[in-house]
């Protein structure tokens, strides 16, 4: 069944419940990457996804993977990685960069869908302050990280890599120990994957997921750059 192409001029969605069954969630196809479609998507509970060679197709699965600070479920290696304080965390210092590693690891894979347009439509993000990158480093070298968009008090997670064992890991607890104390109660990780599983994601209806989002965004945008308060640690024990 075809679904609404959108023209790049007309910023607006089709009703989320149009959404396909199959493939799951494809709710339209074409519009625009520049911040106002991007902006105008996340907040509707709707993402681009789509390979070199497609139109823009936007999406909103149901179910919907999500996780939260107190869902969050942290390995005993992964304890005794934050224990050993192998590397160092930081947030918004490398925005391309990750999102380069993280297209480059998914090239290795099946997946293709971090364009060079879709890294530019998230640098500009970047630049306006609405999307953000956590680094991990062993010296100088990035050796894992992960990005994502934040609007009102919700994460929309975009990907993540790793060079070294559980590296990726280790940048999401630092960014939800961070964003729980700004307030921020939900992480969207979009598709399910087994990874996000072990770390306590878990799949809700999307009208349960369009409902939290929806009260999370009354809240007030943290835009600009973002920094971890000195004092965070992942986990003591």
């Amino acid at each position: 069944m075809p679904v609404p192409w959108l023209e790049p001029e007309d910023i607006r969605f089709p009703p989320i419940e149009l959404a396909l069954e199959e493939p799951n969630g494809l709710l339209a196809a074409g519009g625009s990457l520049n911040p106002q479609w991007l902006l105008c998507a996340y907040g509707q509970g709707i993402f681009p996804w789509y390979e070199t060679g497609q139109p823009i197709l936007w999406w909103s699965p149901d179910p919907r993977l999500i996780l939260t600070p107190r869902l969050l479920k942290v390995s005993r290696s992964l304890k005794k990685l934050i224990k050993k304080r192998s590397y160092e965390i930081t947030l918004d210092i490398a925005f391309s960069e990750v999102v380069q590693n993280c297209a480059d690891s998914r090239r290795e894979g099946a997946g293709t869908w971090i364009t060079d347009e879709m890294q530019t439509a998230y640098s500009s993000l970047h630049e306006k302050g609405y999307a953000h990158s956590v680094e991990v480093w062993a010296g100088d070298d990035l050796v894992g990280g992960l990005y994502g968009v934040a609007l009102g008090k919700v994460f929309f997670g975009e990907s993540m890599f790793s060079k070294e064992d559980n590296t990726s890991k280790l940048a999401l607890v630092y960014l939800i120990r961070q964003i729980s104390r700004w307030g921020f109660e939900l992480i969207d990780c979009q598709i399910s994957s087994d990874h996000l599983f072990t770390l306590g994601a878990i799949e809700i209806s999307r009208s349960e997921f369009l409902q939290d989002l929806n009260n999370l965004l009354q809240f007030k945008d943290k835009i600009g750059k973002w920094s971890f308060d000195a004092d965070i640690v992942a986990y003591d024990d």
